[in-house]
């Protein structure tokens, strides 16, 4: 299956890609405008960026009496720990998977320059895929989400994204997720010696400007040293 794509290029031939998954029943236009707020001027400087917003398939969402809708995953109980489709989280973790391989096959952008980035359920997706993906990743950004399957992360993890750095951020008063979720997650990926540096805003299940602020200083950070760290390889 190929997932439909928006993509956003710099002039500059790319050297680094984010990829940004979209929530529930939304679709690759949602972080577009989060996107364009982002000032990565600083990372062009080393070379172009692409960005690459996927659409997940339509399917059927349990906990909305079954209506199709675009999803990474059925949501089953109101409770996200509990009957977790664990089935349909390794379907798309495949087909994100194969996002990842495509900007190294066609643009020449190795997975070491790649951030993965998501939403909601898009955040569970980015943990979920990176941090069993095979080869190192530059990051993972999750915002209002949590870390699904959590009982088999520590057997599935993959080392080669053992110090991979991580950016979560969460509302306090997140009703969706909610916040007692996404600490248990912060605090299993803790206890598994992952680099995370953690945010959290005074705000429901949204994005904030504060928090938009602190993540393109993360990302400037991190897409610098992963262009830093393969310059010589070039």
């Amino acid at each position: 299956m190929n997932l439909e794509t928006i993509e956003l290029q710099t002039p500059q031939a790319p050297r680094f890609s984010l990829l940004v998954l979209h929530g529930l029943g939304a679709d690759g236009n949602d972080f577009v405008p989060v996107v364009q707020a982002l000032d990565l001027s600083p990372v062009l400087a080393l070379g172009g960026l692409r960005v690459v917003l996927p659409s997940a398939p339509e399917i059927p969402v349990t906990i909305n009496g079954g209506m199709r809708m675009r999803a990474w995953y059925d949501i089953r109980h109101g409770d996200l720990s509990q009957r977790e489709d664990a089935d349909g989280l390794r379907v798309s973790q495949r087909l994100i998977e194969d996002l990842i391989a495509r900007e190294h096959r066609e643009f020449g952008i190795p997975p070491e320059r790649v951030v993965l980035m998501g939403f909601s359920q898009g955040c569970a997706m980015t943990l979920m895929t990176g941090l069993r993906y095979p080869k190192r990743l530059a990051g993972l950004v999750g915002l209002s989400g949590y870390l699904p399957v959590l009982d088999t992360t520590e057997a599935e993890k993959n080392a080669a994204n053992a110090d991979t750095p991580i950016f979560l951020a969460h509302g306090s008063h997140d009703g969706v997720v909610v916040p007692a979720r996404a600490q248990a997650s912060l605090a299993e990926l803790r206890r598994l010696d992952y680099d995370v540096e953690w945010h959290e805003y005074p705000m429901a299940h949204e994005v904030s400007m504060d928090e938009i602020q602190a993540l393109q200083g993360w990302l400037v950070k991190t897409l610098t040293a992963a262009g830093a760290a393969d310059a010589t390889g070039d």
